[in-house]
C-alpha cells in the first residue's frame, strides 16, 4: 500500500516521497497518447490558471520533484513531514509543464522565494491554484472515470491485491485497451495519481483499492464507482489500525456492498469470511479457488475448474505453480499449465481469481489462461535471482504479513526440496500488526521449524521473537542469528550457508528494506537496480518511520558497525576488542548495538552495572560482558546467573561472587581493577605487593577465578601524554610484580578509545571502546580519523509558529523580553528529554538549514526559537537537534562547547522517553 499521505515516513533532505520511477510506474499501460487536458482539469477542481504555459495537455501527475518527468503536473502535496509547495520549482527544473497547488499557500510561496510565480511563468510552466490539492485530484479522477466510462473493476483483500490487479489487467487486455492503476498505488492520494495516466480509449480501467483505517474503502468505491470487483482473501493485516481480522473484513465488505446489482464479485471459496461478503453484495458472486471433492470453507464452489499441480521444475527454476484443468467431479480436462515466472502455490489464488472474472466478463478461457502464463510479478514479490557463492535468492522483500510469510516459506521448502539446496529465511519485522505482533512472529518462528528450514536469520526486534520461538521449537541455536542491518544479515545468510548450496528467502516489511539484503547478495548486481523493489533516486533518502512522539533520535547502525570494523583494524587481530555499552550505549540503545558490534568485531562488550547486562543477557546475547563498576555481594548470585564478570577490589565482593558461582555449580570469572591514577575504583599501586598478595589470596578462592586485570587513563585523551604514560608505568610495575609470583591474567586491558588510538603500547591483550565505536572524537585534542562518522542525529517538529509583538516575555520568568516583533517556533522538545536548560542551553538549533536561536529558558517539554530571519517556517517542518540540516551541522562536540561538558556526556543524557530509531 502507498502510505505517502499517511506520514509513515520522512525523507532526508527533502520531504516529497515518491516509490517507483516514472519508467515502472508506466510498466504494462497500454501505450498511447497519455493526456490530462487542461481544460477538463480546469472544470473538474474549479481551478483558477495563475500563469499560462503553451501546452493544453499533460502525461500525468507526479507528486515528487525528484521525479517528474517532462510534461507531467507536478502536484504540489501537503503532507505530514513535509510541503510539496516548497518544491515547485523544482519540478519545473525537472521538466514539469504545470503545478497544482493549493490557493492558500500562495503568499508563503512567495515569501519563501520572492518572484516565484514569475519564474514559473517565464518558464512556461501553467500554475493552476485550486482549493486542495488531494481534492483536486479526486475531483479530476472522478470527472476522466465519469467522462470517458470505462468499466472499472475494483480489486482488495489482506494480501495479494497488487499481482491479482496485475493478473486482471493482462487478461482483459484482450477484450479491449485497459488501464491498470500504478503499482500498489492504493489509497486516496496514490490512486487519483494513477488517474492521471487513464486515457479516453480505455475501455476498462483496473484499480487497486488498500485501506488502513476504517472508512477508506467506501470512500474510494465513491471515488471510482466500481462494476465489478475482486476480493483476493480476509488476511491478518493493518489489525493496528483495525483491531482485528473481523473488523478489518468489514472494512472490505465495502466494496462488495458498492458493486450494483448488474455487476460481479469474484471471491475466494477456500476463505471462510468470503460467506459474510456474498451476503454484503447485491452483485452476482463468481467463486474461484482450487477445486475440491469437499466442501469449500465459505459454501461457495469455484465458478472455473482447477487442481493445483506439485511443484514444477522449469527452465527458469524449481517450485513453479502449475494448474490442472478439471471439470466438476476432478477429471483431467487439460494439460497443466506451467506458470514459469510465479514461485509457490500461493500464486494460484491471484491467477484464479483474475481468470474467473475475466471470464465471467466475457474472456475467452483458454486465451486467457495463455496470456496469464506469462505473468511475472512485480520486483519484491518473490522473485528469484542468482546469488554469491552458490546461493538461489528468492526475493520476496515488498513487504510482509503472516499469512504472506507462511507462504513464502512453503514457496522456500518446495524449491529446496526440489533443487536440493539448503533452506534459510531472512525475516525481518512484519509490522502493524498491532496487540498480535508478537505472537504473529512467534508463530512464524515455530512454522519454521514446522518446516524444517536449515537455517534463520532475523533482522528487527520482532523478528527476534520468531528467531526465539523457532529455538524453543528445535530448532538448533547455531543455526539462528539475529542482526539488525542488512549488511549483518547478508554476512550472516552466507555463514549460515557455508559452502553448501542455499536457497534463501528474504522477506520483511517495507521499513525493514529488506531489498537491501537481496542487493548485497546478488551475484550480478548490476539488476538491482530494475529488479528489486524500491530502487528509485527518491527511495535512495526515504527513512521509514514512525516515531511515537514528534521528538526522536536515529541511530545509524552502519556507522556503528563500520566504527567497529575500523576499530578492529586499528587494534590488531592480536588484541581482543571490547565495547562498552554503558548508560545505554551512550544513548545509542545498548541492544541494538551490541548486536552490530558483534557482527563486525567486536568479541566482549562491557556494562556499568548488573542491571544493564540483564535485559542483554535476556534477548540471547551471550558474548562475554564485563561489569566495570562495584558488583555488590548482594548481586553476586545475579551477576553469577547472568554469566557476568565482575571487577574486583575487595575480598568481601570476591568472596560473594565465588560463593554464589558455587551454588550454581559455575565458576566466577573476575577482573582486578588497579587504579594507576585515577583515584576511581580499584586497587593503588603504590604498593605493588598488596596487589600480589590480594591476586593470591583470590586465587585460593575455590569456584574463582582470576581472568583479567585493567586499569583506566584519566588523560588518555590530552595532547600532554605525560600522565597517561606515567600511568602505563605503574601498571607496568604491577604487571612485572605479579608476574614474578606466577603467572599473569591472560586478558590484560588498558587502552579506551582514546589510548588505543594515541597509545598503541597500552593495548595488550584486549581494548575497551566507547566513544570511538559511537562516531565521537574523545576529545577536541584527540580526534578520530576521518573514516569514522557519527551515529546520532537528534531531531524534533515545529509544533507553532506566531508572532510576538514586542516588549513581551519567553517562556519560565520571563529572562528574555522581546525587542521587536518576533516570529516564535515551539518546539516539542525540553530538558525532560536531556534537552539542556542550565546552567546553559544548546544555544540554537537547524530549521531549514539555518541557525534559530533559542529564546528564553527550556521547560520540560518545551522550548522557543526564533525564526524571524527564516523565511516560511511552518508546523511541521523538521528542526535538527543533532546533525545535518541543509549545508549546516551541529556535531554533539560543537553542543558539547556550548554546554561546558563532554560530547559523551550529551548524547549519554537524550533520556529514554525519546524513541530511538535505526
Amino acid at each position: 500500500m502507498d502510505n505517502a499521505s499517511r506520514g509513515e515516513r520522512a525523507i532526508v533532505p527533502m520531504p516529497m516521497p515518491l516509490v517507483y520511477s516514472r519508467r515502472e510506474r508506466t510498466t504494462h499501460i497500454t501505450e498511447g497518447t497519455r493526456m490530462i487536458p487542461l481544460d477538463l482539469l480546469l472544470a473538474a477542481t474549479d481551478g483558477a490558471a495563475l500563469t499560462q504555459g503553451a501546452r493544453t495537455t499533460y502525461s500525468g501527475f507526479a507528486h515528487d520533484s525528484r521525479q517528474v518527468e517532462p510534461g507531467e503536473v507536478f502536484v504540489a502535496v501537503r503532507g505530514l513531514h513535509g510541503d510539496g509547495h516548497d518544491f515547485v520549482e523544482a519540478a519545473a527544473e525537472q521538466g514539469a509543464a504545470a503545478a497544482l497547488i493549493a490557493q492558500e499557500r500562495r503568499a508563503a510561496m512567495e515569501e519563501r522565494s520572492p518572484g516565484v510565480f514569475e519564474r514559473l511563468e517565464r518558464a512556461g510552466v501553467t500554475v493552476i491554484a485550486v482549493e486542495d490539492t488531494r481534492a483536486a485530484l479526486r475531483a479530476y479522477a472522478a470527472r476522466a472515470l465519469s467522462e470517458w466510462a470505462p468499466t472499472v473493476i475494483a480489486v482488495t483483500g489482506g494480501v495479494g491485491k497488487t499481482t491479482t490487479k496485475e493478473a486482471l489487467a493482462d487478461a482483459l487486455s484482450l477484450l479491449g485497451p485497459t488501464f491498470r492503476s500504478w503499482r500498489n498505488y492504493n489509497d486516496l492520494l496514490g490512486l487519483p495519481l494513477s488517474i492521471g495516466t487513464l486515457e479516453p480509449a480505455h475501455r476498462y480501467a483496473v484499480v487497486e483499492l488498500g485501506a488502513d483505517h476504517p472508512g477508506e474503502i467506501a470512500e474510494l468505491c465513491a471515488l471510482v464507482k466500481p462494476h465489478a470487483g475482486i476480493v483476493t482473501n480476509v488476511a491478518p493485516t493493518h489489525l493496528r489500525y483495525f483491531g482485528d481480522v473481523a473488523r478489518f473484513g468489514a472494512e472490505l465488505a465495502s466494496l462488495p456492498a458498492a458493486l450494483p446489482a448488474d455487476g460481479l464479485l469474484a471471491l475466494d471459496a477456500d476463505d471462510s469470511a468470503s460467506a459474510a461478503l456474498a451476503r454484503a453484495t447485491a452483485a452476482r458472486v463468481v467463486p474461484f479457488g482450487l477445486w475440491s471433492a469437499t466442501p469449500h470453507a465459505s459454501g461457495l464452489r469455484p465458478l472455473l475448474g482447477y487442481q493445483g499441480a506439485p511443484p514444477v521444475i522449469t527452465t527458469e527454476g524449481p517450485g513453479r505453480l502449475g494448474l490442472r484443468p478439471v471439470d466438476e467431479v476432478g477429471k483431467p480436462r487439460g494439460d497443466t499449465v506451467t506458470f514459469p515466472h510465479l514461485i509457490g502455490a500461493h500464486w494460484a489464488s491471484a491467477v484464479l481469481a483474475a481468470l474467473t472474472l475475466a471470464v465471467a466478463l466475457g474472456a475467452d478461457e483458454g486465451a486467457a489462461l495463455a496470456r496469464l502464463r506469462d505473468l511475472t510479478p512485480l520486483p519484491g514479490r518473490m522473485r528469484q535471482f542468482a546469488g554469491l557463492g552458490g546461493l538461489t535468492l528468492l526475493d520476496d522483500s515488498h513487504n510482509a504479513t503472516p499469512t504472506s510469510a507462511t507462504a513464502g516459506l512453503d514457496a522456500l521448502r518446495a524449491c529446496a526440496n526440489a533443487s536440493g539446496d539448503r533452506a534459510v529465511a531472512a525475516l525481518g519485522d512484519m509490522l502493524r500488526l498491532g496487540d498480535a505482533a508478537e505472537e504473529a512472529h512467534r508463530e512464524v518462528g515455530r512454522q519454521i521449524v514446522e518446516r524444517s528450514i536449515e537455517g534463520l536469520v532475523a533482522q528487527g526486534a520482532l523478528a527476534a521473537l520468531a528467531a526465539d520461538a523457532a529455538v524453543a521449537a528445535g530448532m538448533p541455536a547455531e543455526r539462528v542469528i539475529r542482526t539488525l542491518t542488512a549488511a549483518d544479515t547478508a554476512a550472516a545468510i552466507r555463514a549460515l550457508a557455508g559452502d553448501e548450496r542455499a536457497m534463501v528467502y528474504i522477506k520483511g516489511s517495507e521499513e525493514l528494506r529488506m531489498e537491501r539484503v537481496t542487493a548485497l547478495l546478488m551475484a550480478y548486481p548490476e539488476q538491482a537496480t530494475t529488479a528489486l523493489d524500491r530502487q528509485s533516486e527518491a527511495w535512495r533518502r526515504v527513512v521509514v518511520m514512525r516515531p511515537e512522539r514528534p521528538t526522536w533520535l536515529e541511530i545509524d547502525l552502519g556507522a556503528i558497525a563500520r566504527n567497529t570494523q575500523r576499530v578492529k583494524r586499528i587494534i590488531g587481530p592480536e588484541t581482543k576488542l571490547l565495547v562498552s555499552l554503558k548508560a545505554d550505549a551512550y544513548g545509542h540503545g545498548a541492544l541494538r548495538v551490541a548486536r552490530v558490534a558483534l557482527r563486525n568485531g567486536a568479541e566482549w562488550l562491557g556494562v556499568a552495572t548488573v542491571s544493564e547486562a540483564r535485559p542483554l543477557r535476556e534477548a540471547g546475547v551471550a558474548a562475554p560482558m564485563l561489569v566495570f563498576g562495584y558488583t555488590p555481594p548482594w548481586q553476586a548470585r545475579e551477576a553469577a546467573r547472568l554469566d557476568l564478570r565482575a571487577t574486583v577490589f575487595d575480598l568481601d565482593s570476591a568472596r560473594a561472587l565465588a560463593e554464589a558461582a558455587r551454588e550454581q555449580g559455575q565458576v566466577a570469572r573476575v577482573h582486578v581493577k588497579v587504579d594507576t591514577g585515577m583515584a576511581r575504583l580499584g586497587l593503588r599501586t603504590e604498593d605493588t605487593s598488596a596487589i600480589v598478595d590480594f591476586v593470591r589470596a583470590l586465587r585460593a578462592l575455590p569456584g574463582l577465578e582470576v581472568e583479567g586485570i585493567f586499569t583506566h587513563f584519566a588523560t588518555a585523551d590530552s595532547l600532554d601524554q605525560s600522565y597517561a604514560r606515567r600511568q602505563r608505568e605503574r601498571f607496568e610495575a604491577t604487571l612485572a610484580a605479579l608476574a614474578a609470583d606466577g603467572p599473569l591474567p591472560p586478558i590484560i586491558h588498558a587502552a579506551n578509545s582514546a589510548a588505543l588510538l594515541t597509545l598503541p603500547e597500552t593495548r595488550y591483550s584486549m581494548a575497551r571502546a566507547g566513544v570511538a565505536i559511537y562516531g565521537l572524537p574523545p576529545s577536541d585534542e584527540v580526534g578520530l580519523p576521518e573514516d569514522f562518522s557519527p551515529a546520532l542525529a537528534f531531531r524534533t517538529l515545529v509544533a507553532q509558529v506566531k508572532w510576538i509583538p514586542a516588549g513581551e516575555g519567553v517562556s519560565y520568568g520571563a529572562t528574555y523580553i522581546t525587542s521587536q516583533p518576533t516570529r516564535i517556533a515551539t518546539l516539542p522538545v525540553g530538558y525532560a528529554d536531556g534537552f539542556r536548560r542550565a546552567p546553559r542551553n544548546w544555544g540554537d538549533v537547524l530549521i531549514r538549514g539555518r541557525r534559530a536561536p533559542l529564546l528564553g529558558r527550556v521547560a520540560m517539554d518545551q522550548c522557543m526559537v526564533d525564526v524571524t530571519h527564516i523565511p516560511g517556517v511552518e508546523q511541521g517542518d523538521e528542526v535538527t537537534l543533532i546533525g545535518r540540516q541543509g549545508d549546516d551541522e551541529l556535531t554533539a562536540q560543537a553542543v558539547a562547547e556550548r554546554l561546558g561538558t563532554s560530547a559523551y556526556e550529551v548524547v549519554a543524557s537524550l533520556l529514554a522517553r525519546v524513541p530511538r530509531l535505526s
